[in-house]
């Protein structure tokens, strides 16, 4: 449920008119709903009501200062994979101190940091980690408060490159050696066992995989709670988002009108499966959704510059590429593409949706039918609210895309897009080569 739609004939994020912002601001820019990211999050805490929960915000889907400072405001935490995601909360005004570290790569500059920082706990990856920490909090003085990632190996069923949860993947202790692990953590006199935690992976849409984890982890959880007194479960994040008729999916009649199998995992059903198993465990429950909150708050405005038509198959170029959204790339990741004005009396057009950079990979979609546009005209990649912006790249001397924020009729520009004296300001051309 999103507030990206059409108003009349023209594609509005909340009141304001799409085509206007484009025009304004130019493209590639990313547009996002302030509106949508309220509702998402607050639709979230509902779902699980009743139970004492703390949303931590997955910055790494998208760190952009204003979307972080409106998260903020809406009291969330956030969940940290990096020094440089630590120092974008604190620019944005975020809190800390109830915010928590994760990675597999910590460095001691990174521990040393969070631990100056206050965070509320740093998620352990190894046990050689747990060493590291106790050292770096030992040279501060402080005493380190910890929860260890363990791994459930539970299939999340998702893609093979964003998938955390399985024996194979490179993230969290493995169940079987958890306790020996929390054991090793009990002996460190600069640490403070806190909590425990776990998480599946990204783009679930089912809440199976939740719910065969949380049973895999609660009987570890209860021990954990006897012999150490934690007071922390995080379940990581997750939650999957519609992705195939995103724009659509503003309107509950579409989401009741599919295939059980094909209806994007709720927040309601989330709760449902996830309470019950839950609310026993009497301990805070961290929740570490990113995409779910900005994935579908946020759409890509660019710009038709040709239409070739080859031999075999039509080319749309736009001035968007695979460094401005790298998730079809990579992922071969679907986002739908809809024009900012829209006109029934057109012929449909099916064709390859391309970018101007210089791979064959630099492609958003292959034989892919939408209204005839022409060049000049404005379409809108939608669903691109996460992991867009966030993996964007300056590959091919491109500069990074502007940034908008929506509130009501209100927009203004929260990120202006690069221009070349910036891309270059930290190179230089050493004497040696001026002879």
């Amino acid at each position: 449920m999103h507030h990206i739609r059409y108003v009349g004939q023209r594609l509005h994020c909340e009141s304001v008119d799409l085509d206007a912002v484009a025009r304004l601001h130019g493209t590639p820019t990313y547009v996002y709903s302030a509106q949508t990211i309220t509702d998402n999050y607050r639709r979230l805490a509902a779902g699980l009501a009743g139970i004492d929960l703390r949303i931590c915000y997955a910055c790494k889907a998208n760190a952009n200062l204003a979307v972080l400072r409106h998260l903020a405001n809406l009291g969330a935490a956030f969940d940290l994979v990096s020094g440089g995601e630590l120092r974008r909360v604190q620019a944005a005004g975020g809190s800390l101190r109830h915010s928590v570290f994760a990675g597999v790569g910590k460095t001691e500059a990174e521990i040393a940091l969070a631990l100056e920082a206050g965070v509320y706990g740093l998620h352990v990856e190894s046990e050689s980690e747990l060493a590291r920490i106790d050292h770096v909090a030992g040279q501060l003085g402080r005493r380190a408060p910890i929860a260890l990632r363990v791994n459930p190996d539970v299939d999340a069923r998702t893609h093979a490159k964003i998938t955390t949860g399985r024996s194979e993947n490179k993230f969290g202790i493995p169940l079987s050696r958890a306790m020996a692990a929390y054991a090793t953590a009990a002996r460190l006199r600069h640490l403070e066992i806190r909590g425990v935690q776990m998480h599946l992976g990204s783009q679930l849409t089912s809440a199976a995989p939740f719910v065969e984890a949380v049973e895999k982890m609660a009987p570890l959880v209860e021990r954990l709670k006897a012999l150490y007194g934690i007071t922390y479960f995080s379940i990581g994040g997750g939650l999957g988002i519609a992705y195939h008729d995103a724009l659509a999916s503003g309107a509950r009649e579409w989401w009741e009108a599919r295939p059980s199998d094909e209806r994007p995992l709720t927040a309601e059903a989330y709760g449902t499966a996830l309470r019950p198993l839950l609310a026993p465990l009497g301990l805070q429950i961290l929740l570490e959704p990113g995409r779910y909150l900005t994935g579908n708050a946020g759409v890509l405005l660019a710009r038709v510059e040709y239409l070739k038509r080859g031999a075999e198959r039509n080319f749309l170029i736009l001035d968007a590429a695979m460094n401005d959204l790298v998730r079809p790339a990579m992922y071969d990741a679907y986002h739908e593409l809809v024009p900012l004005v829209r006109d029934t009396s057109r012929p449909a057009l099916t064709a390859d949706v391309v970018g101007p950079v210089c791979e064959s990979g630099d492609c958003f979609a292959r034989d892919r039918t939408l209204q005839q546009v022409s060049e000049g005209e404005f379409v809108a990649f939608l669903s691109a609210g996460a992991y867009g912006a966030a993996m964007a790249s300056r590959y091919n001397t491109r500069p990074l895309p502007a940034e908008v924020l929506v509130l009501g009729n209100c927009f203004e520009l929260v990120k202006a897009r690069e221009n070349f004296e910036i891309m270059v300001a930290g190179e230089k051309i050493p004497g040696f080569l001026n002879a």
